[in-house]
């Protein structure tokens, strides 16, 4: 608890302790009963009668202050102190119980405002480090990352070898290693070497500022279902006022001109008891106390979700579209098959073609290079030509190697076999021969597979791959994900006119998510009904367009936060329906007379309490989350 709850805490059981006292001393004359029961009844609600005030002064008095107020000073106009101060207490017992929940889903969020970075280390002519503002860092910037200390602004290592804990970004605690060369991302925490940073975004524009950007807006856009409770509120305050009012005046009237004892004093009890069933407090704090929840809940695994509506509209997706490239697959070129022929081994081909093309820095040619794993030694490469649309030839330790598709091996009057496996052919001939030819291909992510077999199990309906590859390539992944649908060789105008297909042929209250990562998947994003954006490596364009992000890049995140949507959604049903129905059974109840204060308090804090306990449960998603590790690991290949 923090310094204000405490001291709240502190005056209930002070007042509770002073009402136990006066209740077990002898009775006093009324007048003095009337004073020393003001005492606890002022100790513990003070702040409720000064907010009463205020709504009044202010012309908006239908909130529970109000009531809370109207129906106390009620039943001590009525001679009924014990009741008058329990329902009081019992109130601020609720609105403890809601406070200490509240600031327990805040952390969760708040603990991401641990990643921004309160200075930038930055070398002078002199070599020592100057701690500046990360603000005042230009893009280009080489900067000095110490173990132990978060890195400030996106870029990539110039120097160094280091494990960077993602866990505040991603969910991950497994550290993942980095070298020169490698980009990293701000907020994570550098854990054991020095690293040199040469930063590629000004400070307001890298990682660590989007997040907390968007965590920060995440509460301006309410979710409907969260928006139908404050206009209920809105309406439903006011009528049960004026309800109240009929109930304490109309019957008595009416009694009186039948010529029967109107009891006014039973009928205004009625009327206050009517009004402490009333208060809605279950509702206005429950509902968006569950949605803050499951928010706080996905940002610990890594989900950045821009806002409840977002989360609801999760919870009903029943189409989950994808694009290929950096979504499903790597994004990144790597040979996946080494065919030698004639004699030649598989070491031997991959060298020559390594070799061959160490000149070129063509995607194709660096995948290669990456697959042979050794430093290439220039001196051993001569006579290095580019054909364009063809491939390379070159001197390779003085013999002559030739790199490049079935076009180059036809000018040299070589005879290619058919192959038709999906994916880049790289021919290889040395010495005028064939030697055989290197399969590249866009390698599919870890864990896209257990990514669609979660969505299936989380009850999506449809899965669709858009690609602009080609025919070949596009099948194949579909075949090995297991997909339902795809569209291969699309053009990003292409994307938007299947995603409005889908859309008209989608069934009646069901969502489509469309998943991508790169600059031209911006349109689509903000075209589907939820949006998701891979993070860690996504466009700063998909990332802004989008409605969730995935920190980690990690497709199989997207079941996750289906299923913590959904449980919020579940969570928040269950408080609306508890909530009402008892409400309503006690209200009836006390306007007949059948329910005293002590029921009103049941059916007003204890009703909260239970509700808000509830709302609390979207916090925690840990069970799910490893129920989505669970699914992964099984679907991960041998």
């Amino acid at each position: 608890m923090n310094k204000k709850q405490k001291k709240n805490l502190y005056r209930i059981i002070a007042a509770l302790v002073l009402v136990l006292i006066l209740k077990l001393l002898p009775q006093f004359p009324t007048p003095v009963e009337l004073l020393l029961y003001c005492i606890p009844y002022l100790v513990v609600g003070w702040d409720v009668l000064r907010k009463a005030l205020l709504g009044i002064r202010n012309r908006q008095p239908f909130d529970e202050c109000f009531l809370m107020a109207v129906a106390t000073v009620g039943a001590f106009a009525l001679g009924d102190y014990v009741e008058g101060c329990a329902v009081i207490i019992f109130y601020q017992i609720g609105e403890l119980f809601q406070s200490v929940a509240v600031g327990k889903s805040r952390q969760s969020i708040s603990s991401l405002m641990d990643i921004r970075p309160d200075y930038a280390n930055v070398e002078d002519e002199d070599g020592r480090l100057e701690q500046v503002d990360p603000d005042d860092v230009e893009v280009g910037t080489v900067i000095v990352v110490q173990p132990g200390e978060r890195v400030p602004i996106d870029g990539i290592i110039v120097e160094g070898t280091s494990a960077l804990n993602t866990a505040a970004l991603t969910g991950e605690s497994l550290p993942r290693d980095v070298r020169s060369g490698d980009e990293v991302i701000s907020g994570c925490v550098n854990m054991t070497g020095l690293l040199k940073v040469r930063t590629t975004k000004e400070f307001g524009e890298s990682t660590v500022s989007k997040i907390l950007d968007l965590v920060e807006n995440s509460s301006m856009k309410k979710a409907r279902t969260e928006n139908f409770i404050t206009r209920f509120a809105r309406v439903y305050t006011p009528a049960v006022c004026y309800g109240a009012l009929a109930l304490a005046f109309v019957p008595p009237i009416v009694l009186l001109l039948m010529g029967q004892p109107a009891r006014f004093g039973d009928w205004v009890y009625r009327a206050l008891t009517f009004l402490v069933i009333s208060c809605p407090c279950a509702l206005v704090i429950s509902i968006p106390l569950s949605f803050f929840g499951g928010i706080g809940g996905a940002s610990a695994c890594g989900i950045l979700v821009k806002g409840s509506t977002y989360l609801e509209e999760l919870a009903r997706t029943g189409i989950v579209v994808f694009d290929k490239t950096g979504t499903l697959t790597q994004g990144t070129f790597k040979v996946v098959g080494i065919h030698p022929e004639n004699g030649v081994t598989g070491d031997a081909l991959v060298e020559a073609a390594a070799l061959a093309e160490s000149w070129s820095k063509h995607p194709i040619s660096l995948s290669i290079k990456n697959a042979y794993g050794k430093d290439i030694d220039p001196s051993r490469v001569t006579d290095v030509q580019e054909l364009g649309g063809h491939g390379v030839t070159a001197k390779v330790d003085g013999k002559t190697v030739a790199a490049g598709n079935a076009r180059l091996m036809a000018k040299l009057g070589l005879t290619v076999p058919e192959i038709t496996e999906p994916g880049t052919i790289v021919h290889v001939a040395m010495e005028g021969r064939y030697a055989g030819y290197l399969l590249i291909a866009d390698v599919v992510k870890p864990h896209s597979a257990a990514a669609i077999k979660g969505l299936k199990q989380a009850g999506v309906r449809k899965t669709v791959m858009l690609t602009g590859d080609a025919e070949p390539v596009a099948k194949a992944v579909s075949a090995e994900l297991g997909l339902d649908e795809y569209h291969a060789g699309l053009l990003p105008g292409d994307k938007v006119d299947q995603i409005e297909t889908l859309l008209a042929a989608k069934q009646p209250k069901e969502n489509l998510a469309f998943v991508g990562d790169g600059i031209n998947d911006a349109p689509v994003l903000s075209r589907a009904d939820v949006g998701i954006a891979m993070g860690a490596l996504g466009s700063d364009a998909a990332i802004e367009a989008a409605d969730v992000v995935l920190m980690d890049d990690d497709p199989s995140k997207i079941a996750l936060a289906m299923r913590i949507a959904r449980r919020t959604l579940r969570i928040v049903y269950q408080n609306i329906v508890f909530a009402l129905a008892i409400k309503f059974a006690c209200l009836v109840l006390g306007a007949l007379g059948l329910a005293s204060m002590w029921t009103a308090i049941f059916a007003d804090v204890g009703v909260m309490v239970l509700a808000v306990l509830n709302a609390t449960r979207a916090l925690y998603t840990k069970d799910l989350a490893k129920k989505e590790c669970a699914v992964t690991v099984l679907s991960a290949p041998a």
